[in-house]
């Protein structure tokens, strides 16, 4: 099966993130791609980050979920849509959601970010919490036969959330990494995912500077169940196109059993 990272450097124009966001799913399906995924706010990089709040769709309605419904209908890929502000109960907050449409254009399965990012150097502090309302719900789906685990962006720092995805022939990780985050551990991270789990990652990443004057790290990728990276792109937008190869990953497993080793958890 082939599947394509989607490398993007997203602003606060919704219409045209939305439609760079259809513009690369349209290359990816054209270079065979049968999964498509792509970055964390990829419908929106706003000035602000209360910005998301005045966005957010209901669960099954709106501009960008049609969107994604359309694109993977109309080209017949398996798309994970980044993330996607989608209101919560209270409307106070909003949730940080991943939504996946099959080939027919039906949505298959919702993650909501369960991790949320914070951090205060003494200088500056930031915490998605002030916005984001955390999900509690790991979530996978089958696409033609490959198990898939999702997860976003700073859940990849937190190993235990892979462990219950065991079995999982693919993990996706659209993410919006900062630069200095980023240069430091992303490779590192997605590598040890992949290889600790036994599996492919998939891992398409804001990768630029954006309006807001952030700059995120890029470097979307594929890594394959040895922890090598098949596939990067360091910065601008773009397809990262790599091959899962069931065979590749047998082989893994079966010459090293690691999975079939644990005696924890």
């Amino acid at each position: 099966m082939k599947i394509a990272a989607l490398q993007m450097v997203s602003g606060p124009d919704v219409a045209a993130n939305l439609a760079t966001a259809r513009r690369l799913l349209e290359s990816a399906a054209a270079q065979g791609a049968r999964l498509a995924a792509l970055p964390e706010y990829f419908c929106l990089m706003g000035m602000h980050d209360s910005d998301k709040l005045a966005l957010a769709e209901e669960e099954g309605s709106g501009p960008i979920q049609a969107m994604l419904a359309a694109a993977s209908r109309e080209l017949g890929i398996w798309v994970i849509g980044g993330t996607l502000p989608i209101k919560s109960a209270t409307h106070e907050r909003v949730r940080n959601s991943t939504l996946v449409f099959s080939p027919a254009g039906e949505r298959v399965a919702r993650y909501d970010k369960i991790h949320l990012f914070a951090f205060d150097n003494g200088r500056e502090s930031y915490d998605e919490g002030r916005v984001l309302e955390a999900g509690s719900q790991p979530t996978s789906f089958d696409a033609d036969g490959v198990k898939v685990g999702l997860s976003v962006c700073y859940d990849l720092r937190f190993p235990e959330l892979y462990r219950g995805y065991a079995g999982c022939e693919l993990l996706a990780v659209p993410a919006a990494f900062t630069y200095t985050t980023g240069q430091a551990h992303w490779e590192l991270l997605l590598r040890a995912r992949a290889v600790e789990n036994q599996c492919y990652v998939i891992a398409p990443a804001q990768g630029g500077q954006h309006a807001n004057g952030r700059r995120t790290w890029g470097h979307s990728m594929v890594v394959d169940p040895w922890g090598q990276v098949l596939a990067v792109r360091a910065e601008g937008e773009g397809v990262v196109m790599a091959e899962l190869d069931p065979a590749r990953l047998a082989q893994v497993r079966q010459q090293l059993p690691a999975l079939g080793h644990r005696r924890l958890g």
